[in-house]
């Protein structure tokens, strides 16, 4: 017989009882020791193909190609642009993002000259193109840079691009790098999204990772993002951190919720030390065990549907009323580089070190380091390093993966329209694969659809992986973290 009893106890108690039982809301079934059993390394998914599939051979010429064909029969899509900010002040021993750990303000001020070479080498390939809809400036902290940078920064953006009048304009911010007056500025550049990293409240766990913030400081920030019109706050969590306990987590998710976030990503810790050179400073004896972190994650997704959040996918939840739960319902959500995201029609333009790019049916990335990001624009070159152009077979492939992961289920008829193929042929193997997990619960398949129970959400980057074409050729998965 199959345990219905809830092991999670009501915000504010301590979560206790056995991994056997299983909690079920709001259309997602954690069943830990389904988990424990199917999980596995896998992609998540930002794009497809993945990122590590880019090749050298796609050059600045070849994106230049694509980026002169936009407006072939008089359409192009709108323009989303991604700034990458790589700066620090202090290091997280956590964070495994491109970055230069700095306290050097010179340095922003080198890098945003040449930012702005880039801007327009970009913007006279796209001068005659639609609007920009969308920004997000990321990091790295996109708050080293003071007020008056990011305000030379949005200058010269508006310079090159056409902005839409009600463009979605998005930051990542961390708490410790602003003040009101800072986030007033924002918003007067059309500013109104901000995602802050938060991690931890709790003073033990802050310190075994270098990030000292205290709730008061996150609080003022997003008090002051009301202020100053930021529509949609987002906090981001980590758990499987060291010290971290269910009773800690419990507790800055409580605090979190108090606080009213729109949105709330519930990140996995994935500890790679022989990749992420800080994460060595992380004593493994302080992490908590695997059965712990799945006791978190279901303590999580309990609390959260429980508060009225909508467990948009993976590791994202957001009220009913945020943009992202409207997207989901009307069937326009999407999944890009940094996430979900209800803008699927923009090609991305990336700027700065590492960021990545989308042109048509083609992905770039950008170089890594800042002195061969530099080097390339001297040339003067857009700094592309690498790429990918995508076969019909990677385009079919991505809407069932992109329709898996936004809506957890697909209309085959509509593949077969949109792509002209007969989907249980084109598919015989991968729906001989899902088999095995349609056996488990994880998904129903019949002739017209293939959708994922509740049972199966937590798990849908392994039902994804199925129809990942690469995944097969190589079997070849220790790139990539654990599933959950």
């Amino acid at each position: 017989m199959v345990a219905t009893i809830h092991p999670f106890p009501p915000p504010g108690q301590t979560p206790s009882g056995a991994l056997t039982a299983r909690s079920q809301a709001a259309g997602c079934e954690f069943d830990p020791e389904l988990i424990r059993r199917l999980d596995r390394n896998g992609p998540r998914y930002t794009s497809y193909p993945t990122a590590d599939r880019f090749v050298e051979s796609y050059t600045a010429a070849t994106y230049a190609g694509w980026a002169g064909r936009r407006n072939v029969g008089g359409f192009a899509r709108p323009l989303s642009l991604y700034v990458h900010i790589p700066f620090c002040g202090t290091v997280c021993f956590y964070c495994g993002c491109n970055k230069v750990v700095t306290r050097d303000r010179k340095k922003a001020e080198i890098y945003l000259g040449y930012l702005e070479r880039e801007a327009a080498m970009q913007g006279a390939l796209l001068r005659d193109g639609p609007k920009v809809d969308q920004l997000h400036l990321g990091g790295g902290t996109p708050t080293f840079l003071s007020a008056d940078q990011i305000g030379a920064l949005m200058r010269v953006l508006r310079r090159e691009f056409e902005f839409s009048p009600s463009f979605e304009g998005s930051i990542e911010i961390d708490p410790r790098t602003v003040d009101a007056q800072a986030i007033a500025a924002l918003g007067a550049h059309g500013f109104n999204r901000m995602s802050l990293g938060v991690q931890d409240f709790d003073s033990e766990v802050q310190r075994a990772i270098n990030r000292i913030q205290s709730e008061e400081q996150t609080a003022a920030v997003m008090h002051a993002g009301r202020a100053h019109g930021f529509g949609s706050i987002n906090v981001d969590l980590i758990y499987g951190l060291p010290k971290q306990t269910l009773t800690s987590v419990a507790r800055t998710l409580d605090r979190v919720i108090e606080l009213g976030a729109d949105r709330i990503a519930f990140y996995n810790y994935a500890h790679l030390p022989a990749l992420f050179k800080p994460q060595r400073r992380i004593a493994e004896a302080d992490l908590p065990s695997a059965d712990t972190k799945l006791l978190m994650l279901g303590d999580a997704i309990r609390r959260l549907t429980a508060a009225g959040y909508v467990h948009i996918g993976m590791d994202h939840f957001a009220r009913p009323s945020d943009e992202l739960a409207v997207a989901q319902r009307q069937g326009r959500l999407h999944r890009n580089f940094q996430g979900y995201s209800t803008h699927a029609e923009c090609d991305l333009v990336g700027l700065g070190a590492s960021a990545i790019g989308m042109m048509g049916p083609t992905y770039y990335q950008n170089l890594r380091a800042l002195n061969d990001y530099y080097e390339r624009l001297e040339r003067p070159e857009l700094p592309i390093m690498r790429g990918f152009e995508m076969s019909s077979d990677d385009l079919v492939r991505r809407s069932v993966i992109q329709a898996l992961m936004c809506h957890f289920e697909l209309c085959k008829e509509s593949i077969e329209t949109a792509w002209l193929i007969d989907f249980d042929s084109y598919f015989a193997q991968e729906l001989a694969e899902l088999a095995p997990l349609e056996q488990e619960g994880l998904l129903e398949n019949d002739r017209q659809w293939i959708s994922v129970t509740p049972r199966g959400r937590l798990l849908i980057r392994s039902i994804c992986m199925v129809f990942d074409r690469y995944l097969r050729a190589d079997r070849e998965r220790r790139r990539y973290s654990k599933v959950i």
